[in-house]
């Protein structure tokens, strides 16, 4: 009795998150009846204190967030992206792959999914419709790129996997490295492929082609500073050289790097020393806000579910045969993801419940944690709900629909690219 209303509170959930109900109030409120059911309402609340002391987590994080709202008030991304302009316009046919793979890159520095699709989307977007390229299509070519975020040490997910595998997020960003890059080439390649496939089908409607022709201008006559494009990745070329003994004098934490890089842009850029403080620890707080609060609540949901047997009921069928778990950790952040919207909740909610028992399903937490966290990256750009869908959709002027609907082969390839090195 107690599972089967387990299962209906997690039902309601899902529907209130399609429903772009606030996901942590969601997440809350789902965790505290679950664990109300189980008979043990306090356990969320003790979940909440120990969530609370996850200094770790919280450490990195807020200090990451706090560089990516330096970086977006001295405009440095600005002259990032500027840099990618120059760079793409000589890629002809291959330039759908060189927007995603740009967008991933962006991404590793500005990790918020909605706020790198706002920031390159209506760059890269018009530039690739002037090129010709259909506009559902140049709106998936951005969504190809929106999980790069995992390549940044500081990022949600390389912390909470590299905690629960007792390691550390350097770790996890070289093992998803590859998988992640060669997923994007994988999606944005058939992107490419689709947009020949339409433009054969059927002439480009003269207008739609003509809708953004001199929007891509808008950066063309920025006053390009490549030494401030360069400090968006100023905080990650640090730990890359020192985690790779290049320069072992350089091996430092990933928050330690973060404030270096915070310091290091306000000189380059000459910017007022107070407004730069103000900025990067209203980046903390918001941080603290938006991507903790999740993080809190999730591992509230979590604890619900533990409450209620649920979570062991799950371990023990997927014991039952390693191909179990491995679909699980595909399957399920992609499933919820499409359906909440949110590749974020997905994947935490996953790695907190199932990943870290890894070991039981003839895994390592590292590799099934990784997998989890790609599948919902994925997941989120194939969900006609999500916040970074709707945008990108709003630029090229199209239906959400239309973007999913050319979108979810290429998302699909890039999953199985993704599954098959990290399984290998």
């Amino acid at each position: 009795m107690q599972i089967a209303a387990g299962v209906l509170i997690i039902c309601v959930m899902l529907y209130m998150l399609v429903k772009r109900y606030e996901t942590r109030m969601v997440l809350f409120g789902a965790g505290l009846l679950l664990a109300c059911v189980a008979g043990n309402p306090a356990g969320a609340l003790a979940e909440f204190s120990k969530s609370m002391k996850q200094s770790n987590i919280f450490e990195v994080i807020i200090a990451s967030m706090g560089f990516a709202a330096v970086i977006k008030s001295t405009e440095c991304d600005k002259h990032l992206i500027a840099v990618f302009i120059k760079i793409l316009k000589k890629m002809g046919p291959f330039l759908i792959v060189g927007v995603s793979l740009a967008t991933t890159i962006v991404n590793i520095s500005i990790p918020s999914a909605a706020g790198t699709s706002a920031a390159v989307g209506v760059i890269f977007i018009p530039l690739l419709i002037s090129a010709g390229v259909p506009a559902p299509i140049a709106a998936a070519s951005i969504l190809a790129g929106l999980y790069g975020g995992n390549l940044n040490p500081g990022h949600v997910h390389p912390t909470i996997v590299a905690e629960l595998a007792k390691s550390t997020s350097m770790t996890f960003v070289s093992t998803v490295a590859v998988p992640l890059i060669a997923s994007v080439v994988a999606s944005s390649s058939v992107l490419m492929l689709t947009s020949m496939w339409i433009k054969r089908q059927q002439k480009q409607n003269a207008s739609t082609e003509k809708l953004y022709e001199n929007e891509p201008g808008n950066l063309e006559n920025f006053k390009l500073n490549y030494l401030y494009a360069i400090m968006p990745l100023f905080p990650l070329i640090i730990l890359f050289i020192g985690n790779t003994q290049m320069l072992p004098a350089l091996k430092m934490e990933v928050s330690h790097a973060m404030i270096i890089g915070g310091i290091i842009t306000l000189l380059i850029t000459r910017s007022n020393p107070q407004n730069v403080t103000k900025v990067f620890f209203k980046g903390m707080g918001d941080s603290f806000g938006e991507i903790f609060g999740l993080i809190v609540t999730a591992n509230i949901f979590v604890a619900g579910l533990q409450a209620l047997g649920l979570i062991k009921f799950l371990i023990n069928y997927m014991t039952t045969s390693p191909a179990i778990a491995k679909a699980a950790a595909i399957l399920g952040p992609l499933g919820m993801a499409i359906i909440s919207g949110s590749g974020e909740a997905a994947s935490i909610a996953f790695n907190k419940a199932v990943s870290v028992h890894a070991s039981q399903f003839g895994m390592d937490v590292m590799h099934m944690g990784s997998l989890a966290v790609l599948s919902g990256g994925i997941g989120r750009s194939m969900s006609p709900v999500a916040g970074c869908v709707i945008i990108c959709a709003g630029i090229a002027k199209v239906n959400p629909l239309d973007v999913i609907k050319y979108n979810s082969l290429a998302m699909i390839a890039a999953l199985c690219v993704a599954m098959a090195l990290l399984m290998l």
